[in-house]
């Protein structure tokens, strides 16, 4: 019963890592101010709300491959991501929709 009980664990623990892949990427500490000079080499950012698999709100700063976890009540940093909002992953289009966009701008230059 043992290696069954073992097994099975293993199996629901790995269908809840499919099932939920972000599950472990969460902020579960956040700093309550960052130095300007950390600021000024972020790469990029992301929002995490705090609903879902994610129970803290955050701003996940990501400087040279490393994750930095800041409150998004700090001024600085709603300052900070104002400036820099083309720095937040964008999800793409649809193919349709950017080929209606190209095609309206081909229409439009002929006349």
């Amino acid at each position: 019963p043992v290696p069954f009980i073992s097994m099975l664990f293993l199996t629901l623990l790995f269908l809840f890592l499919a099932l939920f892949p972000g599950a472990f990427n969460c902020c579960t500490k956040i700093s309550g101010e960052i130095p300007k000079r950390i600021l000024r080499r972020v790469e990029r950012f992301e929002i995490q709300k705090a609903d879902g698999l994610c129970h803290l709100g955050a701003v996940i700063l990501y400087i040279e491959g490393r994750k930095f976890c800041v409150s998004p009540r700090i001024r600085k940093v709603k300052k900070w991501m104002k400036k820099n909002k083309h720095k937040i992953p964008r999800k793409k289009n649809h193919g349709r929709k950017q080929r209606r966009t190209k095609i309206i701008k081909k229409k439009e230059k002929k006349q």
